[in-house]
């Protein structure tokens, strides 16, 4: 059967054309179905072993050296063609073993917070992971569910959709059982559920039509390149490529140019021009940084904080604001009923009861607010059968089940306090008449800011008499305003420390509620939250963006906020170039986590917010974001180690190269010593994902900063220039050295001084007060050992080395001496400078 406009096909024929039943698949039916690849598989995992390995080799400079070794081979020069070739797969297969790593620790930590779905397997209900999904599943939804593919509607109540995903509508649709004309445009198939979209409000049974690449998402991002914004780490990235780019261009070209009008060989020098691009290139920055980020993200799932992208672990690091909401974060997260009163602010069993039946009989969304109440009253629903529902969605901020008991038909309501109240013309007394509100509204409210001056959420109940089977929204007027539900949520014990190791993170908190206004103010106090600048939903629409902007930095507490506005607060302050982090939970907290540079959710969220979210925490607690932040920072410092430790080295260095090659009657170094150099460099580089991190460098938000990486790699690149002329000058006019051995004496002072530019660009601190990770002390030792060994064995010859005098290693130390002392003088005078007031 042709499924293409499933949303004009009956349920019946549906089923039919899946091949499946109201009972759902059977489980030999869906692993026959799996297997075959009808499953709701989106994507393939980017990260195949065969296409890591191949990324190691996709760098065009590489290439063009694997080109030129071939050349090398053809004009007889097999020994020099064979020594680019074996440097360069160890290169790159120690590149593909650590991403490799990367990638599978990554895939074992998504697995934790996988999202699953509900469905009927031979009339049973499972839940299931997402990605098991097959085409004929029948799919059980409610609110906070994401639908995982295309599906047609076999049953409904009250279903409200948000499309905006994929339509760009940002009012949540209606949908139901009816089927729509062929040609109805994808916002008016009101039959059918698209994957992507995730549901408001009410509930569904839904038979999955299309899945993966199928679905109407899934043609989509075929024609586009669907991608997440990128992150500040990736634009870095980009900038500094491009600036590396740029001077390697400039001087291989100088180079190459030079060495041909000096009559060079062609071929020896197109290698060394290569080589003296590699060497230039930070080639491993890839793997370095998946190695970091992936041993970050391991580090931060120790405390309990989930990384579903790695790159978002810089904007982690990077958070100097917060935006949450207090339930569950600030507060215990434990909902209990306080009290059940009638309109007099008197305890009644009456408010309860009415309270229970509409929390055991509703079928929306499991929330705290319902269980408090079914836990503080389990049986008094019993007696009373349900007819209808209207759901909560958060623009009424109310929920009403229609009950028949007694010979009566009533509806039952709960709901915000305003929102209850605009609803009701009547009251009933404690004695048990009904009267108007009107002389009651100011009490009401008073109460109402009372309670909430004492930290309790306060809630109203009203019902009606209504006659009829169906309830339409209409009917939610007319009403009898019953009494009130307070309900307490204490602070954490340790919340108020929480906070305070946050600001000294560098970390500003900021309260987004929908709460009122009192019991935002009152937590605030408790905790030890800044509460001098208050912001509501009211005061917030009638500013513009531009005000909007000024005053969310300002601002400590956002009190009664509509869903909507959520996301305009987070944007405001991005917009004033801040690093915005938002934790929510809730359906209505999607918009505002793809909108954060940080979104946070926590495991027990509904699926929406896990899936919109960057970062999941596994338990929802301050204290464990707050770790979390610190490894943040953390692997972001141990990536910035090793661009500053790689550009610094290599600019000086390959500087020195070019420099060299202008004045020297011959090359200074041969390309596979280049490359050998270059390789050995890799082992320490490796090692910095391991390396302790001072706390210092812990203790505020740290960005991409591509100037000052600029101007690093200036300033310490020519230090490094003016200590290899020296060597220059000592190799030539004081030993008088042949080519083979100025070649040896200065690559085994490019290799000395390579480790320690790596010890010293590692801190800020003096190099000695600053005790390095285990591995990189471990690292540099072998490299140290290779180096000063290899000039006297065979394969150094392969490399034309010459064993060296102790005179030559006695310079060797000496430079390095000398070079080590330039080095911390210099990042003394750069730190102290950049630690000054306005820079």
């Amino acid at each position: 059967m042709d499924t293409s406009s499933f949303w004009s096909l009956s349920a019946s024929q549906i089923l039919e054309g899946c091949r499946s039943t109201t009972r759902g698949l059977s489980e030999s039916d869906a692993i026959d179905r799996l297997a075959v690849g009808h499953s709701s598989r989106f994507r393939r995992d980017r990260f195949s072993s065969f296409s890591i390995l191949i990324s190691q080799f996709n760098n065009p400079i590489v290439l063009l050296l694997f080109f030129s070794a071939l050349l090398s081979y053809y004009f007889e020069d097999s020994t020099n063609a064979t020594i680019i070739v074996v440097i360069l797969l160890l290169s790159g297969i120690l590149g593909y073993w650590q991403e490799r790593s990367a990638a599978d620790a990554v895939a074992k930590l998504l697995a934790i917070i996988e999202t699953k779905s509900t469905v009927l397997r031979d009339g049973r209900e499972m839940s299931i992971p997402t990605e098991q999904l097959v085409v004929g599943d029948i799919l059980l939804l409610r609110a906070g569910s994401i639908v995982p593919g295309d599906c047609r509607i076999l049953e409904s109540r009250s279903l409200l959709v948000n499309e905006s995903a994929l339509t760009g509508e940002s009012f949540p649709i209606e949908k139901g059982v009816a089927s729509v004309e062929t040609e109805a445009p994808l916002g008016k198939r009101t039959s059918a559920l698209f994957m992507g979209t995730h549901v408001v409000s009410g509930t569904a049974t839904a038979i999955l039509v299309k899945a993966g690449r199928d679905t109407e998402f899934g043609k989509i991002s075929a024609r586009l390149d669907h991608r997440p914004p990128k992150t500040g780490f990736e634009l870095g990235l980009k900038r500094f490529g491009n600036l590396l780019l740029m001077i390697t261009v400039v001087l291989v070209t100088i180079v190459c140019i030079v060495n041909i009008y000096f009559d060079r060989p062609v071929i020896e020098s197109l290698l060394f021009g290569l080589a003296l691009a590699v060497g230039m290139t930070p080639q491993l920055l890839p793997a370095i940084t998946s190695i970091v980020l992936a041993r970050g993200a391991k580090a931060m799932a120790r405390s309990e904080v989930i990384v579903k992208r790695l790159l978002a672990i810089e904007n982690f690091g990077g958070m100097d604001i917060l935006c949450l909401d207090k339930t569950g974060t600030l507060t215990e997260g434990v909902i209990e009923l306080h009290a059940a009163t009638n309109a007099k602010g008197t305890p009644t069993e009456r408010i309860l009861q009415l309270a229970s039946i509409n929390s055991h009989l509703q079928s929306g969304f499991e929330n705290p607010i319902d269980l408090s109440i079914r836990t503080a009253c389990p049986n008094l629903a019993e007696g009373v059968s349900k007819r209808d529902e209207l759901s909560y969605d958060f623009s009424r901020k109310r929920i009403s089940v229609l009950v028949y008991g007694n010979q009566v038909s009533t509806m039952i309501t709960k709901g915000a306090l305003d929102r209850i109240l605009e609803c009701c013309r009547w009251v009933r007394m404690p004695d048990g008449t009904v009267d108007s509100i009107d002389g009651e509204r100011e009490n009401i409210k008073k109460l109402f800011q009372a309670w909430g001056s004492d930290g309790l959420r306060t809630l109203g109940l009203a019902t009606r008499t209504i006659e009829s089977k169906k309830l339409t929204l209409a009917d939610e007027s007319e009403m009898i305003f019953e009494g009130f539900l307070t309900f307490t949520d204490p602070p954490k014990s340790s919340i108020a420390e929480t906070v305070r190791d946050l600001e000294t993170l560098g970390i500003r908190l900021k309260v987004v509620t929908g709460d009122n206004l009192p019991v935002a103010l009152a937590i605030a106090k408790r905790v030890g939250l800044p509460h001098s600048c208050i912001l509501t939903g009211g005061q917030i629409q009638k500013l513009s963006k531009e005000e909007l902007s000024q005053l969310a930095v300002e601002t400590d507490i956002f009190a009664e906020i509509e869903p909507y506005q959520k996301e305009q607060i987070v944007l405001a302050m991005k917009r004033m170039n801040h690093v915005v982090g938002f934790l929510g939970d809730g359906i209505n907290d999607a918009p505002s986590l793809h909108a954060a540079d940080v979104g946070i959710s926590v495991a027990s969220a509904v699926d929406v917010s896990k899936e919109a979210a960057q970062v999941v925490l596994l338990r929802s607690d301050l204290g464990v974001l707050a770790k979390g932040v610190r490894e943040g920072r953390r692997t972001l410092a141990n990536t910035l180690k090793y661009v500053f430790t790689s550009i610094s080295a290599n600019f000086g260095y390959m500087l020195s190269l070019a420099l060299a090659s202008l004045f020297l009657p011959f090359l200074p170094l041969l390309p596979g010593q280049i490359l050998l150099i270059n390789l050995l460099a890799d082992f320490p580089a490796m090692a910095l994902a391991t390396d302790s991190v001072d706390p210092e460098m812990l203790s505020r938000p740290r960005q991409w900063d591509t100037l000052r990486i600029a101007r690093t790699m200036l300033l310490f690149g020519i230090t490094g220039t003016c200590c290899d002329l020296m060597t220059f000058a000592v190799l030539i006019k004081v030993f008088d050295a042949t080519p083979d051995e100025f070649r040896t004496g200065w690559f085994l002072v490019s290799v000395v001084t390579g480790l320690l530019i790596t010890f010293s660009m590692r801190t800020q601190r003096p190099i000695y007060k600053s005790r390095p990770g285990s591995l990189l002390i471990i690292a540099a030792i072998v490299v140290f050992f290779i180096a000063v060994t290899i000039p006297f064995t065979p394969i150094g010859r392969s490399f034309e080395f010459v064993a060296p005098t102790g005179m030559i290693l006695g310079m060797v130390l000496a430079i390095s001496a000398i070079y080590s002392t330039a080095m911390e003088t210099s990042k003394y005078i750069w730190f102290n400078r950049q630690a000054r007031p306005g820079r």
